[in-house]
């Protein structure tokens, strides 16, 4: 913001402020100030002219003048037109937001309107030192309330204030990104809460996961989230199993265990339980009838 001050303003923004703390200010007012450039002229260049001299001076004239007069409202219109591009210096923090920019001015300059009308110059405090956090303040609100694609309780949207604040706070302390118990033992709040407003504070828009990532060699999130199980299918089946071996006998239920989840042939299952062949097989056959007679969807 160093170079804010002498640099940033257009050229007719800061003669324009000229002429009208001239217009309207008294004689001998004018014959202590310089005079505008013209138009064409080469004192135009914005690198000539002092904004923050010139926002001085047009804050000690309309404090002289009785607020509502179009005098009033002339000079507070050419110090929203002089300090615009304070807004816009603001403004260019938020270029990642996928927000269109002139939107985020618009709402800048509202911040810098409101800041004009509270500006006190008998504190001492330079104009722009104070009117940045206000301007920086009402874009944060607009992005916080306006520009989520996804609904955010309002105590997380305002809690993510505080903790966004903090975190700045303790980074500058300890040289790194804060943990979460740090930031929950400096606001004095639950770890959870913490835990929760950083999740919501990254919830400003929704990706669709049928949209094509181009740093992802054109892949749709979709396509990188996972894969199709081909178990699922059998879901359905394997309830339906469970269903039907808890009404079976130990032993009936062992019999169907080794035959069909072991895998183990009727000779092996006699082999296995000391009783022939034959009588696994009957024994099989009735389990069978028995499970389809008493459970009606199975017919």
């Amino acid at each position: 913001m160093a170079g804010w001050g002498t640099r940033s303003a257009s050229g007719s923004a800061a003669c324009e402020g000229w002429r009208v703390v001239r217009t309207q200010g008294s004689a001998k007012d004018e014959g202590d100030l310089p005079a505008p450039p013209e138009a064409g002229e080469p004192g135009l260049d914005a690198s000539r002219v002092d904004i923050r001299t010139l926002t001085r001076v047009l804050f000690e004239r309309m404090a002289e003048l009785a607020p509502g007069s179009p005098e009033h409202e002339r000079v507070r219109a050419a110090l929203i037109e002089v300090n615009l591009p304070l807004v816009r210096y603001a403004a260019a923090r938020f270029r990642g937001r996928n927000e269109p920019m002139e939107d985020v001015v618009q709402v800048g300059t509202i911040g810098l309107i409101n800041a004009i009308d509270r500006f006190d110059p008998n504190r001492g405090v330079q104009f722009p030192t104070y009117a940045l956090p206000t301007i920086l303040g009402e874009i944060k609100r607009y992005f916080r309330d306006n520009v989520r694609t996804m609904h955010v309780p309002r105590r997380l949207q305002e809690l993510w204030v505080q903790v966004s604040g903090a975190m700045e706070e303790l980074t500058v302390t300890h040289g790194r990104m804060p943990k979460v118990p740090e930031i929950a033992a400096n606001l004095r709040i639950p770890e959870e809460d913490v835990r929760a407003c950083l999740d919501a504070g990254r919830a400003y828009n929704a990706a669709s996961l049928e949209a094509t990532q181009e740093h992802d060699g054109g892949l749709a999130l979709l396509d990188r989230l996972g894969y199709e199980d081909s178990a699922l299918t059998h879901v359905e089946h394997r309830d339906m199993v469970r269903h039907l071996l808890v009404q079976l006998p130990d032993r009936e239920r062992q019999i169907v265990m080794l035959r069909f989840f072991g895998n183990l042939t009727q000779s092996q299952i006699s082999t296995e339980l000391g009783m022939s062949q034959m009588h696994v097989s009957r024994l099989l056959a009735r389990i069978f009838a028995r499970l389809r007679s008493n459970n009606a969807w199975e017919n």
